[in-house]
């Protein structure tokens, strides 16, 4: 280096200027984006993508069925067949069970995706999580009973759980607690899950509601709920619901990821964004990016394995006009992603975001 003093004052006021720098910049990363984009085709709705990382398998729920993918090429891996509306996966690594949410719950061996039993369950099965602590599935539904638990070894019922809501997503902090936004209660229910008893209700205080999407950093007790009004990621202390921050997100959430490698939460909304909000310490957050991803991309999953997200949509033909106010009449406030024509045939698409 020809001019070593030069280059200890450039640094010098890079570092000083770094705290107006991009985040992204700041960590010496690049941005996400969308790294790939696989039109994969197939009728029917969807709703929660999952990602088997042990298994390298891509679920996909289709209304009366589950595609499934490899996930590293995403090319077509199986089928596994339900006799009505799947809307998500559960998978043990250790037994390699897999589970769908759906009436009945579907039971197949993930490596040869074959079915092993059917299930049945009451209420409305939505979301769905694998504790492996207790190695059970928690099929959550927004009629009751609210959580119908079942062994993930033999595919039994082990109990029900009111949570005196309706639930959206939960998660697990593998000591034996699990915690589930309650959506339409504006709170998060914490449920001691080998006892199956809902020991607390930690409400959002405002900050937001209709959480519909839920992320923990399991290490540091850190919940994220991600809300739809107003639209916001409410930041809590999963010991005792203790408010630590509130940030911005994008509209129509349905669901969310924390990556402790990264220490990232993302959430995944239907306007065609993905949130990126960094853990710089257990009591300091920040919104490191948000992703443009395309309209309709509500669900997500993370590859732990590779650290990249993987989110479902399609598109849709234009929805029918609405009719023109009467005079003195406003016009009705309307969400341009959530209002849409019928679903464009062989439409339906992968993507995939990463650095």
């Amino acid at each position: 280096m020809k001019n070593p003093l030069g280059l200890r004052i450039l640094l010098g006021v890079l570092s000083s200027a770094s705290p107006f720098l991009p985040v992204a910049l700041r960590a010496g990363t690049e941005p996400y984006k969308v790294v790939r984009t696989e039109k994969v085709g197939g009728e029917g709705g969807f709703d929660y993508v999952f990602a088997d990382s042990a298994g390298r398998r891509l679920y996909v729920p289709r209304g009366d069925r589950i595609d499934v993918f490899d996930l590293d090429s995403l090319k077509p891996a199986g089928v596994i067949l339900s006799t009505k509306s799947v809307h998500g996966v559960a998978v043990d690594p250790t037994s390699r069970h897999g589970f769908s949410s759906s009436q009945p719950v579907v039971m197949w061996d993930t490596g040869t995706l074959a079915t092993i039993k059917t299930i049945d369950v009451q209420g409305r099965p939505d979301g769905i999580l694998f504790d492996a602590m207790t190695e059970r599935v928690f099929v959550l539904s927004h009629r009751a009973p609210n959580v119908t638990v079942i062994d993930a070894k033999d595919g039994s019922i082990v109990g029900t759980l009111d949570l005196d809501g309706a639930p959206e997503q939960g998660v697990t902090d593998g000591r034996g607690h699990l915690f589930i936004d309650v959506e339409d209660k504006d709170n998060v229910a914490a449920v001691d899950a080998v006892a199956l008893k809902v020991t607390a209700h930690y409400g959002l205080g405002g900050k937001g509601g209709g959480p519909g999407a839920l992320a923990i950093d399991a290490q540091n007790h850190i919940l994220f709920s991600f809300c739809h009004s107003p639209h916001s990621a409410v930041i809590m202390s999963a010991d005792d619901g203790r408010i630590i921050a509130s940030l911005p997100i994008g509209m129509g959430v349905d669901a969310a990821e924390f990556n402790p490698a990264t220490m990232e939460a993302f959430s995944s909304q239907g306007d065609g964004t993905l949130t990126v909000i960094r853990e710089n310490s257990p009591s300091s957050f920040e919104v490191e990016q948000t992703v443009q991803t395309q309209a309709g991309a509500r669900t997500s999953t993370l590859d732990g394995a590779t650290n990249r997200i993987y989110l479902i949509t399609a598109e849709w033909a234009k929805p029918t006009p609405e009719p023109t106010p009467a005079a003195g009449q406003s016009a009705p406030a309307s969400n341009s992603w959530h209002r849409r024509g019928p679903m464009v045939p062989g439409s339906f698409t992968i993507l995939v975001v990463g650095r």
